[in-house]
């Protein structure tokens, strides 16, 4: 699909209102949004397998990450992000290493398979059903009610995801894809022109553009498909190593300017 010009006038007006046009001076821009002392619980233990830890923070808003250790620093990053924007969130580790092989757990959805694996190739088990309903009990307290907003950070090692963020999304129009996808990397931009140290990831946002990961089995039967509105965002190595610090600061500035447009843009419904 070819790339529009540029952004709506009406995606330009609400930047403008959200404050958009103070990122030119990159990471010092960058709010950190104390939340209000959310309840906390957690580690939650499951026997033998991992835990899950749940922080509530803005009703309707979480931040999960499902896979945080065997994506490596997805916990960290997840949490971090909850903290920063005032999400709720819930994290799970420790579940994956079931075999030899290297199976695990999915976690947000009731299967067990290799990572990365096509969604034909998982299987079913108890198991895995009991670590999902747990899991999906965890968001469901975190969210304190309807889940509205659920931003599901992952990570892989795809050499044709290398140099790439891509995020897969549920309860977004392709305008409202443009939204994300032009606010994303007007963020990115503005920190990358006071860090240019820092590699410069493409965004690649659905139904935008073609993802080599769609979420597709978390969305039909897993926790994505339960949000009124929800991003799978897939994270290469770099922006969970050397570059984790510049790509959460530009996911947090994201995450809470979005809300706020999400919030304006209900208000005036």
């Amino acid at each position: 699909m070819p790339r529009r010009g540029a952004p709506s006038l009406v995606l330009s007006l609400a930047l403008f209102l959200s404050g958009c046009a103070g990122l030119v001076g990159g990471k010092e821009s960058v709010p950190t949004v104390e939340p209000p002392r959310p309840d906390q619980r957690g580690p939650a233990h499951l026997p033998g397998q991992g835990s899950l830890n749940v922080q509530k923070g803005r009703p309707g808003y979480v931040v999960g990450a499902p896979h945080g250790t065997t994506d490596s620093a997805t916990d960290v990053i997840g949490l971090e992000l909850a903290r920063r924007t005032g999400f709720g969130s819930a994290v799970a580790t420790g579940f994956g290493k079931l075999d030899a092989e290297g199976r695990r757990y999915n976690v947000n959805r009731p299967t067990e398979s290799l990572a990365g694996a096509p969604p034909n190739t998982e299987t079913q088990t108890e198991g895995a059903r009991r670590v999902f309903e747990a899991y999906s009990r965890s968001v469901t307290e975190a969210s304190q009610g309807p889940l509205r907003v659920y931003v599901e950070v992952h990570g892989n090692g795809h050499q044709d995801t290398a140099g790439r963020v891509e995020i897969a999304t549920v309860g977004l129009s392709e305008e409202d894809a443009w939204q994300v996808k032009t606010l994303l990397e007007l963020i990115r931009d503005a920190y990358l022109r006071g860090h240019p140290e820092t590699p410069r990831l493409e965004i690649l946002v659905e139904p935008v553009d073609t993802l080599r990961y769609s979420a597709s089995a978390s969305k039909s039967g897993g926790v994505l498909g339960r949000s009124e509105k929800a991003l799978h965002v897939e994270l290469p190595k770099v922006a969970r190593a050397t570059s984790r610090d510049a790509y959460t600061n530009m996911l947090v500035d994201f995450l809470a300017q979005w809300a706020d447009l999400l919030t304006t843009a209900a208000r005036g419904r």
